[in-house]
């Protein structure tokens, strides 16, 4: 069972329900931006009932939904996040390929299913003059059950990562990111007060 890795550098900020999302043409090499596209997610979190995985910052979860349905591994970066990715499987049972690259973190102890999330996500990809894809705007309607205490919450946040046009240099990034960050914050939104959507669905903001 072989998996694929990338890099994921993204921004994430809470947004009350009645704001609209801004233009982001001119930010930045933003040029032009496609027709938003609405998909729906379902993603199921993992972890061990100690939560060893989110204490080092890393998250698993299966995701059904969108093109990059699959097992994934979201591990700690210098500049982002890492994600493992491995194919879809029917079972929800973690596969031993996946439990693999988290052997020394979990120390044998049991991977549980602990939160379910879905996600209503409205995507609007930025490009710059020559028609590159620079990065991506993610409008989220958020839905969590805690699958341990049953508690339900619901939210909406918006995600900006970056993708394959984006610039070459950490400090570039650093600098498009800040920029579309201004114009969001223009318009009432917020940087995210949560580290992830598990810790939002458990209800603790001090995990990774």
């Amino acid at each position: 069972m072989t998996h694929q890795i990338q890099i994921e550098i993204e921004r994430k900020y809470d947004v009350d329900a009645e704001i609209k999302a801004p233009s982001l043409i001119g930010v930045g090499a933003v040029a032009t931006e496609s027709a938003p596209e609405v998909i729906e997610l379902t993603a199921v979190y993992f972890d061990t009932p100690a939560l060893d995985l989110a204490r080092h910052s890393t998250a698993l979860r299966r995701r059904e939904g969108g093109a990059d349905a699959g097992w994934h591994i979201k591990l700690a970066a210098e500049e982002g996040r890492t994600e493992l990715l491995w194919p879809l499987t029917d079972s929800e049972v973690v596969p031993d390929a996946v439990i693999e690259p988290l052997a020394d973190l979990v120390a044998g102890a049991r991977l549980e299913p602990l939160a379910r999330v879905t996600n209503t996500r409205t995507t609007t990809i930025l490009l710059d003059a020559a028609g590159f894809a620079v990065a991506e705007l993610c409008d989220d309607q958020v839905r969590s059950e805690d699958l341990r205490s049953g508690g339900v919450r619901a939210w909406r946040e918006w995600e900006v990562e970056l993708l394959g046009g984006a610039p070459d240099t950490p400090a570039e990034r650093e600098a498009l990111l800040d920029e579309i960050e201004q114009r969001l914050i223009e318009t009432s939104a917020r940087p995210s007060t949560s580290s992830s959507k598990l810790a939002r669905a458990l209800g603790l903001d001090d995990l990774a």
